[in-house]
């Protein structure tokens, strides 16, 4: 019987490479599958944590599907780099939490998602309990840290209902800032959309994705929030024809260009492109 000879960590060669070259580098498989970004991964790596092929691995180590990862000795799959991570838009209507375990036993989104084999449904930022509109999920980790990193000023766009009228002030205020108990918050952009009796619509733009961030600042201005909807994230805008608790996934081609466009966000300064309203991506 033939023994296994032993790969020196680093220095992975794998059944994959050798048949097709296939392979991807240890750091960004561990981020895709969800558990952080490259760089935390290169920390945890670095911990010696992490093994491939029963040998401690080493950062820039190349890996493929048929190779055995390990972090803390739990196996972890490397997908192909040629297939595409699903990206799935849903509608998240008020009355659903963004969790897989609730101790109040409340509904939540994941009861909603189509089943998946070999993978699992990751939820790109949160919206609260009473907070509807645009949830995105998507197989790949990388691609959820790198849309939800604060480092990319990734835009979120809010309908939101106000009890009140908003004067020049409160918008002046919203667009240059107004400090929060963690911190300062502002808009990108406020956009008055009318409103009926004593409410009134507005749209607003901001690259923060803090818990209730939206409802505290309208908060410090002395509004109550009588309905608050996500209706863009990036460049994807939720579909008009989409309704509540219903999902749509993304097509190769759509996935594609939604990251071709994360790929050039650093580039463009952080500029975000408004999407076309009605195309997912």
């Amino acid at each position: 019987m033939r023994r296994e000879r032993a790969v020196p960590a680093g220095k992975v060669r794998t059944g994959a490479e050798a048949e097709t070259g296939a392979t991807q580098k240890l750091q960004k498989v561990l981020a895709q599958a969800g558990l952080g970004s490259r760089r935390d991964m290169e920390l945890l790596i670095s911990s010696g944590r992490v093994s491939v092929n029963g040998a401690s691995a080493r950062i820039g180590a190349r890996v493929g599907p048929r190779d055995q990862i390990k972090v803390a000795g739990r196996v972890i799959r490397a997908s192909s780099p040629a297939r595409l991570p699903r990206v799935l838009l849903y509608h998240k209507p008020e009355g659903e939490i963004v969790s897989r375990d609730d101790p109040r036993g409340r509904p939540g989104v994941f009861e909603r998602l189509p089943a998946i084999t070999g993978a699992k449904w990751i939820s790109i930022g949160r919206l609260d309990f009473n907070t509807c509109g645009l949830l995105i999920f998507t197989t790949s980790g990388e691609l959820a840290n790198r849309m939800m990193h604060p480092r990319f000023e990734i835009e979120r766009e809010y309908a939101v209902r106000v009890m009140g009228h908003l004067q020049p002030q409160h918008l002046q205020r919203l667009t240059q800032g107004i400090e929060l108990e963690d911190g300062l918050a502002r808009c990108e952009s406020v956009e008055l959309r009318g409103g009926e009796g004593a409410n009134q619509w507005c749209h607003v733009v901001l690259k923060d994705g803090r818990n209730r961030v939206v409802r505290r600042m309208f908060e410090k201005l002395g509004f109550t929030i009588s309905r608050l909807m996500r209706v863009r994230y990036g460049n994807l805008a939720l579909p008009p024809r989409l309704k509540r608790n219903q999902c749509y996934e993304l097509s190769a081609d759509e996935t594609g260009r939604l990251l071709a466009w994360l790929a050039a966000v650093p580039q463009e300064s952080h500029e975000q492109r408004r999407p076309n309203r009605g195309a997912p991506a």
